[in-house]
């Protein structure tokens, strides 16, 4: 039971892509390795696809995540309601819209069908958003970090 409220309170950050497949993906492996377990992170998809895009898989692998296991997973409201924050990826109307809750509109191209050269500049962009995200949620008060 305590694990459930440390777990709760933690901010919850939900990265939403139309098939959950590339962008979504990336931001969510970015954001849980960055956090180092300070943030908890979903991913969905308004439609989700059968699996994640291959060079999006190859392009996290080089930056040393390995998200060859992960399965794209459909948008549902309760993901969105459980969320502090929600990033949509090019999703439009297909994303809930819940009040109170904090929406960032990531406009970033689809890596879909991209070759591993066109992926790389998108993952190095959604890299440094999530970071600047994270240092927004849950500044890192370390001595030595700024």
């Amino acid at each position: 039971m305590a694990d459930a409220r440390y777990r709760r309170e933690l901010p919850e950050v939900l990265f939403v892509c139309v098939h959950n497949a590339g962008r979504s993906q990336m931001a969510a492996a970015l954001l849980a390795h960055h956090s180092g377990g300070r943030v908890m992170v979903r991913s969905a998809g308004s439609t989700p696809a059968d699996e994640i895009d291959p060079a999006v898989v190859q392009a996290m692998a080089e930056v040393g995540l390995d998200i060859s296991g992960e399965v794209p997973k459909g948008l549902t409201d309760q993901s969105v309601r459980g969320a502090d924050a929600v990033v949509t990826m090019g999703c439009g109307d297909a994303c809930p819209v819940y009040p109170g809750k904090r929406y960032l509109d990531w406009d970033l191209p689809d890596p879909a069908g991209k070759s591993l050269d066109e992926v790389r500049p998108i993952r190095d962009e959604i890299d440094r958003r999530v970071r600047a995200l994270l240092e927004e949620l849950v500044p890192d008060r370390r001595p030595g970090t700024g």
